[in-house]
């Protein structure tokens, strides 16, 4: 089957921008391999498990400081100038912690890699929503999670035989690659037509269809002249401040930013990033009979696969019934493995695969749905006008209920125990499964403006979309 012009562009574009999501997973996954690496090799770095417990939840912390320059950043530099502008930053945390002489120093390293992850999460998902036609924005929205959950399994597999130095040096390695990819590629035509400059080039050079065309010219505040030669309405007066009463309160504004902000939240307080993080001491904990590393890299290995199926499905499916499913299947998995730890199920010789069991049906669950589709949405809900701002507060809640997520853990297990940790996790899910039940609109197959004026209470007359011709 012959590939169109501009399936293969936009791919291309997709492919390099989740670039940095699969450096997201590296950062993500390097301090469950590398804890244990520097507690066999340099267990002078690690006096207490206070200290390994920052190791990993300072991430999250510079992650959300990231997250509060991201918005202006991209509205300002542009969503691809914000991707390259992080890429050397990213490669000097990974320096850093590759050559950290002390705690302190690993601890700078990781709060740096963080800033980067904030830095990038809101932009690499709107560039791509931006850039992509609506009839596979679901399937391309869905790469930078698939490379998310690769960098993962990189970092856990190449951990179990890396030093824990050259397992950031080894990192480093994929910034470098960042900055060179984008290079070629334009910006988004979204971010152009805001700014009042021409996006002609960009659109020709990611060929989008008239249907993402007309997404792209809706109601804009510039005239710009379209492919197809179309009279653009004449300019208007700029939008408002976002922070303006009537613009924040306004149903365009006010609806999706609840939704997105709840979406991100009940991610992270599924226990995702707990399990992820510490992994391998939650097996130790859990006395599984399966080797710690082991069952590491097949979770991580699960958890890549389920994002490909989803990555197939959610242009299918649609986005409300993965969302559904992956939030019962979390649910029922962490109530199981909260059982593990409350029976002690370790003690007998079959149901001491419990835990893997558990958290392998867990990571299928996450990754088909909210694994994914939170950070697809941050792309598609927002209005185009307010899309840098809102997008990158969206990222601070999920990234600071990450930190909390993290630092809690560890007090938690002593307070409630590990099995009451888990079935609060247990809560979360249940909890986001009448979210989506009630709240969350479809926007499979939907333009942006069609999006945005569902949340506006209209009808969108401008489009008809039995009359527009598309690529797919």
């Amino acid at each position: 089957m012959k590939l169109s012009a501009a399936f293969v562009k936009q791919l291309w574009l997709t492919v390099a921008a989740s670039l940095a999501f699969l450096i997201i997973g590296l950062v993500r996954g390097y301090s469950s391999s590398a804890l244990p690496s520097i507690e066999l090799h340099d267990p002078r770095l690690i006096q207490s498990s206070e200290q390994k417990s920052w190791i990993g939840s300072i991430t999250p912390l510079g992650s959300f400081l990231g997250s509060l320059f991201s918005g202006p950043l991209m509205h300002h530099a542009g969503r691809r100038r914000t991707l390259q502008l992080t890429a050397p930053l990213w490669a000097a945390a990974w320096l850093i912690l590759g050559f950290a002489p002390n705690f302190p120093m690993v601890l700078l390293g990781r709060i740096m890699s963080g800033l980067g992850i904030g830095l990038v999460l809101a932009p690499t998902q709107v560039y791509v929503s931006e850039c992509c036609d609506p009839e596979i924005r679901g399937r391309f929205g869905s790469l930078p999670t698939l490379s998310m959950s690769l960098g993962i399994l990189i970092s856990y597999v190449a951990g179990t035989w890396l030093y824990w130095r050259h397992l950031a040096f080894l990192s480093a390695t994929f910034c470098a690659g960042l900055f060179v990819v984008l290079i070629p590629l334009p910006e988004s035509p979204v971010w152009l037509e805001t700014q009042g400059l021409d996006n002609e080039d960009a659109i020709k050079w990611l060929h989008l269809s008239k249907h993402a065309v007309a997404a792209v010219k809706d109601d804009i505040s510039e005239p710009v002249k379209s492919i197809s030669g179309d009279t653009q309405k004449p300019a208007e007066a700029p939008p408002k401040s976002l922070f303006t009463r009537d613009v924040f309160f306004s149903s365009s504004v006010k609806k999706p930013l609840v939704i997105g902000f709840a979406l991100l939240f009940l991610q992270q307080f599924s226990g995702i990033d707990t399990i992820i993080y510490f992994t391998v001491e939650i097996f130790q904990n859990a006395g599984s009979t399966l080797n710690p590393m082991i069952a590491t890299i097949i979770v991580g290995a699960v958890q890549l696969f389920s994002n490909g199926v989803s990555t197939m499905l959610v242009d299918r499916a649609g986005r409300r019934p993965l969302l559904l499913l992956s939030s019962v299947t979390m649910c029922i998995s962490m109530v199981s493995m909260g059982a593990a730890f409350y029976f002690e199920f370790a003690n007998a010789s079959w149901l001491g695969y419990l835990p893997i069991i558990s958290l392998v049906v867990f990571m299928l669950g996450f990754s088909l749905g909210f694994g994914g589709l939170p950070f697809l949405l941050l792309g598609e809900l927002f209005p185009k006008h307010y899309r840098s701002q809102l997008s990158a507060m969206a990222s601070a809640v999920n990234l600071s209920s990450m930190f909390v997520v993290l630092k809690s853990y560890h007090p938690l297990e002593q307070v409630i125990t590990s099995a009451g940790t888990f079935w609060m996790y247990a809560a979360f899910c249940g909890l986001a499964f009448f979210f989506v039940m009630f709240f969350v609109p479809e926007t499979k197959g939907k333009s942006l403006a069609e999006i945005e004026q569902h949340f506006l209470g209209k009808k969108q007359e401008t489009i008809q979309l039995q009359n527009v011709q598309t690529k797919f």
